[in-house]
């Protein structure tokens, strides 16, 4: 009797020689959340896959043994895989907090340069950037550097740096736009030259008065007989730094023009009806529209006046020219219908 019960107990501790590793299981799991968490999902994907790879090896060893005979149980290989799952897991946490430093520290870069850069044009533009039709790329730009900020700020790194980039691309287009503009002007200087030389050769020549508008200094010029005799402060078109191409694009016109009518009685207080489009404004919105630059629907525009009702100190109007009332009060003691208007965009030959 006695031996069988001893043979009984011995029996029982050789099935149980061998126990799970279920904690080190649990430390398995827990070590791949912790990584998970720290990012190496997404910046150590590799690392972390091959941690949750090894885990499930692990795991489905363990479980292999689990339905043995104590005797023949050995967890010594889901021991091992559990181990180095829960070193590999250590690894992409290194390796994800290694890469989001770096990320995080690329993206900070850009955006200062990004910024700085901004810094500089604002500095060289001194407040004329609508002058160019690019207050779009600028507003992107800008954009771009607090969306990044706060896409670093919840983590995404990559595309804090993707939209960085982005901007940096509108800052280009900026630089683009501006090229573009300073390159048309000085097309056209000659252009804008030669309407004043004329304008003031012909009020030397007749005696006569003519009005001359810059709309770079925002001023119009009262000539009479070849001489400036006053100088008005105007407003101009909401987009007034461009040529017109087509109604409703708040534009004032380039070009050489007359006064057709005076208006005592205007909504504007008193207003000075002019030519346009003339002869030349025609044939540029044609070819305008035979190129594709403007609408095929496009309507060329009229009704541009020098008008009252100014000082507002902003370009507000859809392309007249608006002085105060007491400067058209003023003005219209000098014109009449056929008086020379010339209107460019700037000019340096004054008599």
């Amino acid at each position: 009797m006695g031996h069988a019960i001893a043979f009984a107990a011995a029996f029982l501790v050789f099935l149980s020689c061998e126990k799970p590793p279920a904690t080190l299981l649990a430390n398995a799991r827990l070590a791949l959340k912790r990584a998970e968490d720290s990012g190496a999902l997404r910046y150590a994907e590799q690392d972390f896959r091959a941690a949750q790879k090894i885990m499930r090896s692990g795991w489905m060893e363990m479980a292999r043994q689990n339905g043995r005979l104590g005797p023949f149980r050995n967890y010594h290989q889901a021991d091992s895989l559990l181990r180095l799952s829960i070193s590999k897991s250590s690894e992409a946490v290194k390796h994800a907090q290694e890469t989001i430093r770096n990320l995080d520290s690329l993206a900070r870069s850009e955006r200062l340069q990004l910024k700085n850069e901004l810094d500089t044009w604002r500095e060289a533009l001194d407040g004329s950037l609508e002058n160019f039709r690019a207050e779009k790329y600028w507003t992107e730009a800008e954009f771009a550097i607090r969306v990044s900020e706060r896409l670093a700020a919840n983590g995404e790194y990559q595309e804090a740096i993707d939209k960085v980039r982005k901007g940096r691309g509108s800052l280009r287009n900026l630089e683009n736009t501006i090229s573009e503009y300073i390159n048309d002007q000085a097309r056209k200087i000659q252009s804008w030259r030669q309407w004043v030389r004329e304008t003031v050769a012909e009020s030397r020549s007749n005696g006569t008065s003519a009005i001359i508008i810059d709309k770079s200094e925002h001023k119009a010029f009262l000539v009479k007989g070849g001489q400036v005799i006053r100088s008005y402060n105007c407003e101009l078109g909401y987009n007034a730094a461009h040529q017109k191409l087509f109604a409703g694009d708040g534009a004032t016109p380039e070009g050489q023009y007359q006064i057709t009518k005076i208006k005592h009685n205007s909504k504007f207080h008193k207003a000075l009806l002019i030519n346009f489009p003339n002869s030349l404004d025609l044939r540029r919105f044609r070819e305008n529209k035979s190129r594709g630059i403007i609408s095929r629907y496009a309507r060329v525009g009229a009704l541009i006046e020098i008008h009252g009702n100014g000082g507002k100190n902003e370009d507000w109007t859809d392309g007249c020219v608006a002085l105060s009332n007491n400067d058209m009060d003023h003005l219209l003691q000098f014109v009449a219908v056929g008086t020379p208007v010339t209107i460019v965009r700037k000019s340096d030959q004054w008599p």
